[in-house]
């Protein structure tokens, strides 16, 4: 049976609605893919670090309470679990403020033992922190030795669009260890200095083939050998956009299990196949959009 592991940060959002808190849960961008990938039934781990303490407690039980495990959520003395703090704008798009101490962070407990054809999800600025960084090169590059698939999502933001010099050599090599990159067209111009679609998706593929451009209500890009195809976004009026993006990141996992498509295939995926991923991706977002919750609603069905 094919395992699912996320490996990101773990932390509590706190979602503020014209300065005025309106919900605290569990977040982070690995996580909000984990936990709509539980609520679908499929059983994932969560591969992270969080402090012995209440915050702590409230991120380990919410992930059990919706279907993740555990084994590998390390808790870690006489250190605080990060905080996030969410604010929402007139468009419901969200600006954060994040409490942590990125040096406190090791991920230095025991991996899992990967298998081909595992799924493995990673992404954000925990993948680049130079903490965490050696072990994480190390449990990815064993996962892409045993066969697994590699799902990555750059989430590049603005507050670090002034460290993209010393960081890009990073990215890239994440770039290279998957065999898809989802990012967003903010993420990819953050990076690239380019507002090009098309360029972003030529920088991308020099290190994986497989690209996918999501590009709020432009809709989405998927890039693959010498194929490009555009996609429409859905409409929508959007509660919240917290978690859009982890939960396309979740539908294409989710498509990748369901269409049974082993790690072998993906470079050479058919158009219609490409086609289901992409849908059923789009699906889970415009779910979660239209929810106050980070991820899909317990009830979800795919079309």
């Amino acid at each position: 049976m094919r395992k699912i592991y996320g490996i990101g940060e773990a932390l509590l959002d706190v979602i503020f609605k014209n300065n005025q808190p309106v919900s605290a849960t569990a977040g982070g961008s690995t996580l909000n893919a984990i936990v709509s990938l539980g609520r679908m039934g499929h059983h994932p781990y969560f591969i992270s670090e969080i402090g012995n303490d209440r915050i702590g407690d409230l991120i380990d039980t919410f992930l059990l309470d919706n279907g993740v495990s555990d084994q590998y959520l390390f808790r870690r003395d006489g250190t605080r679990s990060p905080l996030a703090l969410a604010f929402l704008n007139e468009v419901n798009d969200a600006e954060y403020e994040i409490f942590k101490d990125y040096a406190a962070q090791a991920l230095d407990g025991k991996m899992p033992d990967f298998k081909e054809n595992d799924l493995v999800v990673f992404g954000s600025f925990f993948s680049l922190n130079p903490s965490v960084r050696p072990q994480l090169l190390k449990t990815l590059r064993l996962a892409r030795d045993m066969g697994a698939t590699i799902v990555y999502d750059p989430n590049y933001r603005n507050h670090h669009a002034h460290k993209i010099e010393q960081l890009k050599p990073m990215l890239e090599e994440n770039f290279a260890l998957a065999h898809i990159v989802r990012g967003s067209n903010e993420d990819f111009q953050n990076i690239y200095k380019t507002s090009d679609i098309d360029e972003m998706a030529v920088q991308v593929s020099k290190f994986c083939p497989n690209v996918v451009i999501t590009a709020a209500a432009a809709g989405v890009y998927q890039f693959s050998a010498n194929q490009k195809y555009h996609y429409p976004s859905r409409a929508i009026v959007p509660i919240s956009t917290i978690g859009a993006g982890d939960n396309f990141n979740a539908g294409i996992v989710h498509a990748l299990l369901k269409e049974h498509i082993a790690t072998k295939e993906i470079d050479t995926l058919s158009s219609e196949k490409w086609q289901i991923l992409v849908e059923t991706a789009i699906g889970f977002a415009s779910a979660v959009c239209c929810s106050m919750e980070n991820y899909i609603p317990k009830n979800f069905k795919t079309s």
